[in-house]
């Protein structure tokens, strides 16, 4: 054997020998984020159970994330400079929760602080009076701050209501509120109706909808923050109390297709336009817009919440070339409890398996009550007690970080056989990444296969867990 060939089958071991190294880090309640003995790869199988990752390729992900509201800075405001910090590092640095692609509203959510757009001024049609001022306090400033972390995080928007004069009820909410009759100042007498459009369909305000748009895109790129995607609805297929509006599908795609999308065009404004989010599991309302004669070439994707994970199924397979993103975790009844974390991981499953190349939490942070201005108590990844300043990690949080932590952005998912509750993905440096959960009330040994070797390691019950393969 010459000296070339003894150098190139040491080069070749070595490489085999890095490709076999792994990391186990593992989650049960109240024992979060522990890293295991590192497990060491084997020719044989100990376990019965097994998980393969397989060489079979899926979509490519943008990034995962949560949501920017105000009620969270609100929340993070309460703290003094080291425990904010500690929040912060914990939500978006590369050691902790990684966050990289996040959602922010367009004026008022259900967690913003009151009713407001970015322009309140009525029929102001030109957009004169269009401002991010009060952004600049809250949201903008929120984001900012994460970008210190992580500059190359990701903003994706959507606006739960449009500004209310533009709306055929006037008003930022859809429903009188009948469990607090006057709280959200609509009378039952204009609350809309289902399945109708709740904006106004007239040819001024769809062409000043599509400058809002515009100027709010342009404005937040002028802060240094790139809005990589706008949803033009939340929820158009439901009526809520808090900021909403109704669109049937055909109007939405009317507004894409003749003003949105021409607007972005001649504006040379690169933002995706995405439909959603969608929550309805009739695939056909998706159909309807998707498939418009006009619409269509400037939709580069869908997006699914809610109900619309009936329907995510059907429309990623039948449109392959756009991009698919689940827009809003579920957000419970503020239980905050593993329990809800395993709701979470079933919707992590079930979306990132049918093409999302997002997932989206709801509220990454919530002061104590966990209540809206809307009178709904939710779940948060973190609540921050404003009177003790106590910051308590929820189930939730883990979770994220066990999918989020090790996943880089353009991640591309691998295809997992056996068991059903894994999910694997091979970030672009080629580390491989698997998250695995035991749903069950005893330990599991399972087998992991991969590159025709396997890992057999221990699940603890009731368990999140992450390998990590180098």
């Amino acid at each position: 054997m010459n000296k070339f060939t003894s150098l190139l089958l040491a080069s070749i071991a070595g490489v085999s020998a890095l490709a076999q190294t792994a990391t186990f880090t593992t989650s049960t309640e109240g024992n979060y984020w522990k890293v295991q003995k590192n497990p060491k790869f084997s020719t044989t199988a100990t376990a019965s159970a097994q998980v393969e990752i397989t060489d079979k390729k899926a979509q490519v992900l943008d990034g995962l994330g949560a949501t920017f509201n105000e009620l969270g800075w609100d929340a993070l405001c309460y703290l003094d400079s080291k425990a904010y910090a500690e929040v912060m590092n914990n939500l978006f640095s590369a050691n902790g929760a990684n966050f990289t692609y996040c959602r922010m509203p367009i004026g008022a959510s259900d967690f913003g602080m009151n009713f407001y757009s970015l322009n309140d001024v009525a029929d102001d049609f030109d957009m004169i009076n269009f401002s991010i001022a009060r952004d600049r306090h809250i949201l903008l400033k929120y984001i900012k701050e994460a970008q210190k972390i992580n500059p190359s995080i990701k903003i994706w928007a959507s606006p739960w209501s449009p500004p209310a004069w533009m709306k055929t009820n006037n008003h930022y909410a859809s429903s009188f509120d009948t469990e607090i009759p006057n709280h959200n100042g609509l009378p039952k007498e204009r609350e809309l109706e289902l399945p109708t459009t709740g904006f106004k369909m007239q040819y001024g305000y769809l062409k000043a909808y599509a400058l809002y748009f515009s100027k709010f895109v342009k404005a937040y790129a002028s802060e240094g923050v790139k809005i990589e995607a706008v949803a033009v609805q939340n929820e158009p297929c439901s009526n809520h109390k808090f900021p909403s509006c109704t669109w049937r599908p055909e109007d939405m795609a009317y507004f894409v297709g003749n003003f949105l999308g021409p607007k972005f065009e001649q504006e040379g404004i690169a933002t995706d336009i995405i439909f959603g989010t969608i929550n309805r599991d009739n695939p056909d309302f998706t159909r309807v817009a998707l498939n418009d004669t006009k619409a269509k070439k400037y939709f580069k994707g869908a997006g699914f919440q809610w109900d619309g994970k009936g329907a995510i199924p059907y429309i990623s397979k039948e449109y392959p070339h756009l991009k698919m993103m689940h827009t809003e975790a579920e957000c419970g009844n503020g239980s905050n409890d593993w329990g809800a974390a395993e709701h979470t991981w079933w919707q992590m499953k079930h979306y990132l398996k049918n093409g999302a190349t997002v997932f989206s939490y709801w509220n990454m942070v919530l002061d104590q009550t966990g209540v809206s201005p809307w009178g709904w108590k939710q779940n948060s990844l973190i609540t921050i007690n404003t009177d003790t300043k106590v910051v308590e990690y929820h189930p939730e949080f883990y979770l994220m970080k066990h999918l989020c932590h090790d996943v880089a952005v353009g991640a591309t998912r691998l295809v997992t056989e056996g068991d059903e509750d894994a999910l694997a993905f091979q970030n672009p440096d080629g580390t491989v990444a698997l998250m695995m959960v035991n749903r069950g009330n005893e330990p599991k040994d399972v087998a992991v296969k991969y590159d025709g070797k396997f890992l057999n390691i221990k699940l603890q019950a009731k368990s999140f867990s992450t390998v990590t393969i180098k």
